[in-house]
C-alpha cells in the first residue's frame, strides 16, 4: 500500500492499528527516508508549548499529519508540493474543550463548513443532546461526517445526562456497560460528558446514583476524562466534594471569586464568553501566572450567532480585548484543552504526529484569520470554505425522531377544574426558576377549565413526550413568558436536555396546531399566530439540527423572528431573551433538570404523572388544587 493512500484512506478516525501504521510512516518521512506530500513555510510560528515565536519555519506534511517542523530549508527529505506564506503567522488549529454542536442546529458536516474558516478544526462534542434522542447510535452519528471526508475532528464524549435525571425517559439510557463500550470502540472518545446531576452524585439514595457512578467507573478504567458541571456549587464544602468525586472540570463559574476557588481546588476551568470579561480581569488582578488549567468554552452558540460573532476565534478576540496576552489566549484554545482531554498526540500544537491543522493570521492583536489549513490542505480563504461538504443522506434513525403517536387536539392541553369551583390554586414556574418552591397563584375557572390570566402575565406551558408514541402531555401555568396575542403559540423540539417538545400558548387550540406542525416537519420550530401557522424552521435531524448551510438556516430563522415580532409577548424582568425582546428562544433551556434547578416540568412519567417534579429530591405536586 502506498504511503499517501494509507494516510488518505485510513486516517479518518483514530483507531489503534491504523494509528500505528500512520506513525511508522511519519517516522520515516521525518528522517527523510520517504518523501513528504507538501510543506507550508510561514513567516512566524507560535510554539504553544513554550509560548514563544519562531521565525521562518517550515511545516512538512504527509497525508493529514505533520511529519517535521523546523527552520525553513533544513528538512532532509523530498517534498512533492511547497507553499510559502512569508507575511502570515501560524498557530495551531483551534479546539473546543466543551461544545454542543447540536446548538448550532446544523449537522456536523455543515458545522465544519461554518467553523473551520473561523479557525476551529477540532471539537470535544458534549454529546448528551443527540444521545437523548438516539442513544444507541450516538457515536455513529458523530463520526459519520469525518468518515465521509470532513476535515473537522469531532471527539465525542458520551453524555452522562442520558437521561438527565431519573424522572425522564426515552431516547437513550447510558450506564457502565454503554460507557465502557464507547471507550473501547475508538480512540476518538476522550471521556465522559459533563456530569450535571449533582444530587445523584453525592446522594446514595438518589435513583440515578448507581447509573452515574457506573459511567464514572467505566471512564476511570479506560483513563478517560470525567467532565463536570458545577452550576450553583459555590460553597467550600460543595467545591471540595465535587473535586473529590473525580469530576475534573467546570464550565459554570460566573464570577472571578468562584472561578478562583474552583481553580485552586484542582478543577480544570472552562471559561465561557458571558463570564469572560469579569473573570479575566479578576484573574489578572490576582496576578495569575499559570493559565494552563484554563480553556475557553463555547458550550452553546447558534449558527446565526456564529455567523455574526465568530466561533472559537470570537472567544480568543474577547479574551484579548479584556487584557489577556494573545499567546495565552491561543494556548487556552489549543494546547490547554488538548492536554486536559489527553489529545495531545493528535491536536493542540503544530508538532510532528499531530493533524496538519494550521491557522494563518495576518494580525495577532485583532486575531485576523486569513487562511486555515485542515488535514494538511488549505480549507478556507477568509471566511469562505474551500472544501466540498460531504452530501450525507441521514437515515431514518436520525430523521424520524418525533413519535407522538397521534394528532393532538385542544383537549390534550386542557387543565380541568374540580366540579363547582370558580377558582383554583395553580403551581406556576417562570423561566430559570431556581428557588426551592414553585409560585402559587389563584386562577379563574372558565367552562370547567382552569384558565390563563394574561392580565397578570400567566400563560400555559406544556411538555409533549416525543419518544414513546403515547402522546403524553404535561401542562401547567407559567409566569412571564409566551404570547398575549389570542390564539397564538410557539413550539420547539429543542428542550435541554431531554429534548421533548415544549409549547407555550395563549390558547389550547393554537398549542395543538403548533405541536402537530412539528410532528409533520420532523422537529424544529413552529409559530401559530391568531390561529394560523405562520412560520416553521425545520430541524429534521434529531429534531435538533438541519442538514444545510448556516446561511440557509439563518434565513429561515430570520423569517421566524419577523413573524414573531408581530406577536405581543409577555415579559418579566427576570427573563430577558438574547434576541427580539419577548421572543422566548431561551425557553429551550428553561426545562433543564440539572443543578441548580429544583421544580421543573417534565413529560409524564410513572414517577411524576403530571410532570411537575423537584429534581433535587423527587417530590411531586399537582399542577392545580
Amino acid at each position: 500500500m502506498k504511503a499517501e493512500a494509507l494516510n488518505d484512506s485510513d486516517d479518518i478516525e483514530i483507531a489503534g492499528d491504523r494509528e500505528i501504521r500512520i506513525r511508522q510512516e511519519l517516522t520515516l518521512v521525518a528522517l527523510g527516508k520517504r518523501p513528504a506530500d507538501r510543506s507550508l513555510r510561514v513567516g512566524r510560528l507560535l510554539d504553544v508549548h513554550s509560548r514563544t515565536w519562531r521565525e521562518d519555519q517550515e511545516i512538512v506534511i504527509h497525508g493529514r499529519r505533520i511529519a517535521w517542523v523546523g527552520p525553513a530549508g533544513t528538512f532532509p527529505g523530498e517534498v512533492r508540493e511547497r507553499f510559502h506564506e512569508p507575511d502570515l503567522m501560524a498557530i495551531p488549529g483551534l479546539g473546543e474543550v466543551h461544545k454542543h454542536i447540536e446548538s448550532s442546529h446544523i449537522t456536523p458536516e455543515w458545522e465544519a463548513a461554518l467553523v473551520v474558516p473561523r479557525g476551529n478544526t477540532w471539537t470535544c462534542e458534549a454529546s448528551h443532546e443527540f444521545s437523548n434522542v438516539n442513544g444507541a447510535r450516538n457515536l455513529e452519528f458523530w463520526l459519520e461526517a469525518r468518515r465521509r471526508g470532513s476535515p473537522m475532528k469531532i471527539f465525542p464524549l458520551p453524555g452522562s445526562a442520558v437521561p438527565p435525571t431519573a424522572y425522564e425517559h426515552g431516547g437513550g439510557w447510558y450506564g457502565y456497560d454503554e460507557q465502557a463500550a464507547f471507550l473501547k470502540q475508538t480512540l476518538m472518545v476522550p471521556g465522559l460528558d459533563e456530569v450535571m446531576d449533582w444530587p445523584a452524585v453525592w446522594n446514595p439514595e438518589n435513583p440515578s446514583y448507581h447509573r452515574l457512578w457506573g459511567m464514572i467507573q467505566a471512564t476511570f478504567e479506560r483513563r478517560g476524562v470525567v467532565e463536570g458541571h458545577a452550576a450553583g456549587l459555590r460553597d467550600m464544602d460543595s467545591i471540595n466534594a465535587f473535586a473529590a468525586a473525580g469530576l475534573a472540570s467546570d464550565h459554570e463559574a460566573w464570577t472571578p471569586e468562584e472561578f478562583w476557588e474552583k481553580l485552586a481546588h484542582g478543577l480544570f476551568m472552562e471559561l465561557r464568553v458571558h463570564s469572560m470579561p469579569d473573570v479575566i480581569k479578576g484573574l489578572l488582578e490576582r496576578g495569575l501566572q499559570d493559565w494552563s488549567q484554563i480553556a475557553f468554552a463555547t458550550d452553546d452558540r447558534s449558527a446565526s450567532d456564529t455567523l455574526r460573532l465568530g466561533a472559537t476565534d470570537h472567544n480568543v478576540r474577547l479574551a484579548i480585548e479584556n487584557g489577556l496576552a494573545p499567546e495565552i489566549a491561543i494556548q487556552a484554545v489549543t494546547i490547554n484543552p488538548a492536554r486536559h482531554m489527553r489529545l495531545t498526540p493528535w491536536v493542540g500544537s503544530i508538532a510532528p504526529g499531530r493533524y496538519a491543522d494550521v491557522v494563518l493570521l495576518s494580525d495577532l492583536q485583532s486575531f485576523r484569520i486569513e487562511k486555515v489549513w485542515a488535514d494538511g490542505r488549505q480549507a478556507s480563504e477568509g471566511t469562505r470554505y474551500l472544501l466540498p461538504v460531504p452530501r450525507i443522506e441521514w437515515p431514518e434513525w436520525a430523521t424520524n425522531t418525533i413519535n407522538i403517536g397521534r394528532t393532538l387536539t385542544a383537549e390534550d392541553f386542557a387543565i380541568r377544574a374540580e366540579a363547582g369551583r370558580s377558582t383554583m390554586n395553580a403551581a406556576l414556574l417562570r423561566p430559570f426558576h431556581w428557588t426551592d418552591e414553585f409560585i402559587t397563584r389563584e386562577l379563574p375557572v372558565v367552562d370547567g377549565q382552569v384558565a390563563r390570566d394574561p392580565d397578570h402575565n400567566v400563560t400555559k406551558f406544556a411538555i409533549v413526550d416525543r419518544f414513546s408514541g403515547n402522546a403524553g402531555v404535561s401542562r401547567m401555568f407559567w409566569l412571564g413568558c409566551g404570547p398575549r396575542t389570542p390564539d397564538t403559540a410557539l413550539a420547539c423540539s429543542v428542550a435541554h436536555d431531554k429534548h421533548n417538545i415544549w409549547v407555550v400558548g395563549s390558547s389550547d387550540e393554537a398549542m395543538a396546531t403548533a405541536v402537530n406542525a412539528l410532528a409533520e416537519s420532523g422537529g424544529g420550530w413552529a409559530l401559530v399566530r391568531e390561529g394560523k401557522l405562520v412560520a416553521t424552521v425545520a430541524y429534521e435531524v434529531g429534531g435538533l439540527m438541519s442538514c444545510r448551510s448556516a446561511e440557509d438556516l439563518h434565513a429561515d430563522m430570520e423569517k421566524l423572528y419577523a413573524e414573531g415580532a408581530l406577536v405581543d409577548w409577555m415579559y418579566e424582568p427576570t427573563f430577558q431573551p438574547r434576541w427580539h425582546p419577548g421572543f422566548p428562544e431561551r425557553l429551550a433551556f428553561a426545562t433543564l433538570t440539572c443543578a441548580p434547578w429544583r421544580w421543573v416540568l417534565v413529560a409524564p412519567t410513572p414517577e411524576a404523572p403530571e410532570g411537575l417534579v423537584n429534581v433535587q429530591n423527587g417530590a411531586t405536586h399537582p399542577v392545580v388544587w
